[in-house]
């Protein structure tokens, strides 16, 4: 991709592939998509080289419900099939918007969308404790039909509605990292869609997909390590993490140390399923690369926050 200036993974959050005040459909998701690219390809033209991981927890519950609600005409897809199927379309978008913006503002590299299987422990206490948000937002009577007729895990999502719940156990192994380094010095990879698919590895070595979403972040930090990027950027909705978030003494933070996010994680400061998965990726990206930086930021400034201006950094 020419000379190199860094390597960097970003995760890209929901709010960079979806408007949530737009309607819910693939057209409205390709234009946010377009949008989103513009900002990516600034860190292309900068001379950074970098892959993409992206969430899919709206998408994938929306694939869920549709095969759910046309099962009396034609068989339901397993939720794996599903999550399968978001990183399909959602990569799509991605590459044709993103090789688009390439074309026409700096050179023409290739994108291509990677098929990532993620194994997990199928003992993972997470498929105890269902925690990852999916699909819609619903009133709290809504969610509570939706609970005693299908069976759901319903949970309040940071002030915004309930969501259905699902377990989202840790990341151990991506099945095609050997692909993605292959690829890294002429290819743009989108890849870990959805955090990946999330795959148990049977006593034989084969491959068996289960109900899950991994969180993105946590997929993309594995990534990062894997291969050797210098930072891991987490792009969401706000410019910086805070402390007390939504209180009247909310406090930004610019810059803080492993032990600090240690410690306002233990003070409960971040929500589950929204802000901590991001602390703690980023915490464990530094924790095992030190001397490298994790920032979390708005995809808006992506840009500012890699050159210090803004943005949260997490450092060792």
């Amino acid at each position: 991709m020419g000379e190199c200036k860094g390597k960097i993974v970003l995760a890209l959050g929901g709010n960079a592939l979806q408007d949530s005040k737009g309607p819910a459909t693939a057209e409205a998701q390709l234009d946010v998509v377009k949008r989103t690219c513009d900002y990516i390809i600034q860190l292309v033209e900068k001379g950074y080289e970098i892959a993409i991981v992206h969430g899919n927890g709206p998408q994938v519950g929306r694939i869920l419900m549709a095969s759910e609600t046309a099962k009396d005409v034609t068989p339901a897809m397993p939720f794996d099939v599903c999550g399968v199927m978001s990183q399909g379309y959602i990569g799509y978008h991605i590459q044709q918007a993103l090789r688009s913006a390439l074309r026409h503002k700096v050179r023409e590299i290739p994108v291509v969308t990677l098929v990532t299987q993620m194994v997990v422990d199928p003992e993972d206490p997470a498929f105890q404790n269902p925690t990852k948000p999916i699909g819609s937002f619903y009133s709290e009577e809504e969610a509570k039909k939706l609970a005693a007729e299908k069976g759901y895990v319903m949970k309040e999502d940071s002030g915004r509605g309930w969501r259905r719940v699902v377990p989202s156990p840790l990341p151990l192994r991506i099945v095609e990292i050997d692909t993605v380094k292959r690829l890294w010095d002429s290819t743009i990879v989108i890849t870990a869609g959805g955090g990946g698919i999330p795959v148990v590895e049977l006593p034989d070595g084969t491959l068996e997909g289960i109900a899950a979403v991994i969180d993105k972040d946590f997929a993309a930090e594995l990534l990062a390590e894997q291969v050797d990027a210098d930072v891991l950027m987490i792009l969401t909705e706000v410019e910086k993490v805070s402390i007390n978030f939504n209180k009247p003494n909310q406090q930004e933070l610019s810059e803080i140390t492993i032990e600090e996010a240690e410690r306002y994680i233990a003070e409960g400061h971040f929500a589950p399923g929204s802000m901590l998965p991001k602390v703690q990726a980023a915490i464990k990206f530094v924790k095992a690369n030190p001397g490298k930086r994790a920032i979390i930021t708005s995809l808006f400034k992506a840009i500012d926050a890699l050159e210090g201006k803004t943005g949260t950094a997490i450092i060792g």
